[in-house]
């Protein structure tokens, strides 16, 4: 059976200019582990007994960043699985995109976690080296663009 695994994709806008376009205003939320080769994720963990997979969303986020579920908006109509194997066994990550309600709200990491960056798109897919990553951010990004 698949490990699986719940997570928030946490994205804030920045004060736009009058000349910007929509995709220059968001950052996305991307924490660096403190363990094996230190990469970069959204906050995301292992579905505990009994929980739903938002309710392991938002209690991972609270845990791994500090941020609780009021803080936060999500957005209607999103939701995504990655699948992809992890020592040798399959693992099932569901995403969620959720919008800071201020965008100064500080960011407490879990010793899980060395450090974080709020990353524009292009920068973000880089910090990210995992292809699918990449991929759900920047269809995240487009569904975003898309909306009024």
């Amino acid at each position: 059976m698949a490990v699986r695994a719940c997570g928030l994709i946490i994205y804030r806008r920045l004060q736009p200019a009058a000349t910007s376009k929509v995709a220059d205003t968001i950052e996305y939320l991307l924490l660096q582990t403190s363990y094996g080769t230190h990469h970069w994720t959204p906050p995301k963990g292992h579905v505990d007994p009994g929980e739903d997979d938002l309710q392991t969303a938002l209690r991972e986020t609270q845990e791994e960043a500090g941020l609780q579920a009021a803080q936060l908006t999500l957005v209607d109509g999103y939701k995504k699985e990655l699948h992809y194997p992890v020592n040798g066994k399959p693992k099932t990550v569901v995403y969620w995109l959720a919008e800071m309600n201020d965008y100064n709200t500080e960011i407490k990491l879990s010793e899980e976690h060395q450090a974080f960056q709020w990353l524009k798109l292009e920068d973000a897919c880089k910090f990210a080296e995992y292809e699918d990553m990449q991929a759900m951010l920047k269809d995240a990004h487009q569904f975003l663009c898309s909306r009024k």
